[in-house]
Parts: structure tokens; sequence; C-alpha cells
């Protein structure tokens, strides 16, 4: 991998928010859910689809705090449009962890 240089993470904004809707998403070629993810402001809410089903069900989403990369050029996921990158790590067996604050922060944080 190429190096980076610290004017290259500054690129990044990465946010907290909390995840006020989710649903399944079955059109997804791979299993995912369809999160909406408020960013207080200036952000607001914003739409992501996310692969985190092996660990996390929709209605269990709702109110936990995740981050995102909200600086992205929307994506088009089969007929849904994805308007953040939520960010997850992988477990031992490659599915995702979502990546969360461990205390409650305020919605529209930037990581740092």
């Amino acid at each position: 991998m190429a190096e980076a240089l610290f004017d290259d993470f500054l690129k990044l904004d990465i946010r907290c928010g909390t995840i006020i809707a989710a649903q399944p998403f079955p059109e997804a070629r791979k299993p995912a859910v369809k999160l909406e993810i408020d960013f207080g402001t200036p952000f607001g809410r914003c739409k992501s689809s996310a692969q985190i089903t092996a660990h996390y069900q929709p209605e269990a989403l709702v109110g936990k705090q995740v981050l995102a990369v909200v600086n992205f050029p929307p994506r088009q996921i089969g007929p849904f449009m994805s308007e953040v990158l939520t960010l997850g790590l992988p477990d031992a067996n490659g599915e995702v962890v979502l990546v969360v604050p461990d205390k409650p922060v305020p919605d529209g944080v930037k990581l740092y």
C-alpha cells in the first residue's frame, strides 16, 4: 500500500451520526442493510448501504452511533443511492463490525 501523507487524511471528512432508521436491503447483491443516519447540523440525515447483516438486525441498529465518511460522492447500489460510507472492520471471519464511539458524542462531530 502506498504511503499516505497527513494532508491525505485531512481530505477525509469522517463524522459520527446516529442511526434513525434501518431496514433490510434484499435487492443488494450481497446481504446489506439500508441505513438513515442523522449527522446533525449541517449534514442532516444521510443514507448508507452497509453489509452488516452477520452481526446486526435492522431493528437493533436504531439509536446506535456510527462513524462514516461524509464527503465521498454518492454511490448507486442497485436501486438505492448511498450518500455516506459507514465504516467497519472485519472480524476473524471477515464479517463487518461497525466502528462506533465507546461513549456518546454529539451527532456531526468530526474524527481527528
